[in-house]
């Protein structure tokens, strides 16, 4: 969400816990290509390891009880481990910031995205998360929007959870859900022996400069959950070249058609390839919503 501080707007991630903000994230690496303008509209964060006080508006405080709270470049601890937040584009940028804070001791990362399907993306984004917990250890949670913006893009989902290299949970990359859920039992313990065996990431670990850290008091683990049996990798399911092509669009018309409250399309045919290939694209998205209605969704 945007934040003005200190007259100067930041693209940034409010972190929240039982109504109290714990964390301002401001993105560090804007996206300022392809369809993609940040720069336009917000300034990056250029302050690393670097927190600040931000005064939150009256109406946030009469619900909080806060009259600041921090903003920068931090990382959230709890009792038995350590949470970093990435955004977006600072998956794909060359200095991304889950390498610092992996050699920190951050044991779980966090992606909010909005990524847009092009094709064969989801493999290059796949790929990147998969690395990042690869070559650093530890648990990478992807999620990204859903469905189209009002203009010509589409996001495609894909959420995904990683851990030390390998994929843990996939979410659909074409689906109707407003709203998709991934769920994974996982343990600590692995991540703090995987990179236990790395001795060049111990070495580089021992030189980094730490990351300022807000302290939650909370647990995200039990202490009686030795026995709970934990998630096993799974092998990522892509579409074919052919699928994405009759997916993707077919599930934006359909949230189009839906978010303009209108009662359908009108498609006119002139029996060339251009009307044909639309006709299918229509008839793709007539399966997938039949498809839906047929597994429960309302």
């Amino acid at each position: 969400m945007p934040v003005l501080h200190r007259n100067v707007r930041y693209n940034c991630r409010v972190i929240f816990f039982n109504k109290k903000v714990l964390l301002i994230r401001p993105k560090i690496s804007l996206a300022n290509a392809g369809n993609y303008r940040e720069l336009r509209w917000f300034t990056p964060w250029n302050k690393a390891r670097h927190v600040e006080e931000y005064f939150l508006p009256r109406i946030i405080q009469e619900v909080t009880g806060q009259e600041t709270v921090p903003i920068g470049d931090a990382v959230l601890a709890t009792k038995d481990t350590c949470l970093g937040a990435e955004i977006c584009e600072e998956l794909w940028a060359p200095n991304s910031p889950h390498i610092e804070m992996g050699l920190d001791g951050v044991e779980i990362f966090t992606n909010s995205s909005g990524s847009h399907h092009v094709l064969r993306k989801a493999h290059t984004r796949v790929d990147l998360v998969n690395s990042a917990t690869a070559k650093n250890g530890g648990i990478y949670i992807l999620a990204n929007q859903k469905g189209c913006d009002g203009d010509r893009l589409y996001y495609d989902g894909c959420a995904m959870i990683s851990m030390n290299g390998e994929t843990i949970a996939q979410g659909s990359q074409f689906s109707l859900d407003d709203v998709e859920v991934l769920v994974a039992t996982l343990d600590l313990e692995d991540v703090r022996s995987y990179r236990a065996e790395i001795s060049s990431r111990n070495l580089a670990a021992s030189k980094v400069n730490p990351y300022p850290r807000v302290k939650v008091n909370f647990a995200l683990s039990c202490s009686d959950d030795v026995a709970v049996p934990t998630c096993m990798p799974i092998q990522w399911r892509h579409h074919s070249p052919e699928e994405e092509i009759s997916l993707g669009p077919a599930c934006w018309l359909w949230d189009y058609l839906r978010r303009s409250k209108q009662a359908g399309f009108l498609l006119p045919l002139s029996g060339g390839i251009d009307s044909s290939a639309t006709a299918c694209i229509v008839y793709s998205m007539c399966h997938q919503v039949c498809l839906a209605v047929k597994n429960g969704s309302k």
